[in-house]
């Protein structure tokens, strides 16, 4: 009996020691951030969560800077739009479209996946941000596209 308990404590002692040695990483700080460069005073969200280095967007549309009304003209329009939206937030923040890794694209049309496609890549070039596309059935205040994005930037 006496065996089994040194052997018991033994294991014990071993596994304290290896747990020891890991480094102690402390948990990232959330980080909840407005600018007030997009999004107008009072929407119910964030306009973006940065936790360490990496920085979540909330989804964007394409509003007229300081108000939830939509620019005129379409698809196309509303797309540039939502990226200098995005650019906006990220610059605020002190990333930069170069710092996108992620992008979600929501097009209330996916047969117009390709007039996006024209939009887009005059705001990111290669190499491009992983990227999903899903068709809706309707997006906030009838737009036609919402981009999210997560951003990361690498500590130097």
């Amino acid at each position: 009996m006496r065996n089994a308990i040194a052997a018991g404590l033994c294991v014990l002692l071993v596994a304290g020691a290896a747990a020891a040695k890991e480094p102690t990483k402390t948990p990232a700080e959330v980080e909840f951030l407005n600018s007030g460069k997009v999004y107008p005073a009072g929407v119910p969200l964030s306009e973006a969560v940065r936790v360490g280095d990496t920085l979540y967007l909330s989804g964007q549309i394409g509003i007229q800077p300081g108000t939830l009304k939509l620019v005129p003209g379409g698809l196309k329009e509303e797309a540039a739009q939502t990226l200098s939206n995005i650019r906006t937030t990220l610059e605020a923040h002190g990333y930069s479209m170069r710092d996108v890794i992620k992008c979600t694209i929501m097009l209330e049309d996916i047969a117009r996946w390709g007039e996006f496609n024209e939009i887009y890549k005059m705001h990111f070039s290669a190499p491009y941000p992983a990227r999903s596309a899903l068709g809706t059935n309707g997006l906030a205040l009838g737009a036609q596209v919402e981009i999210e994005c997560v951003a990361h930037k690498s500590a130097k």
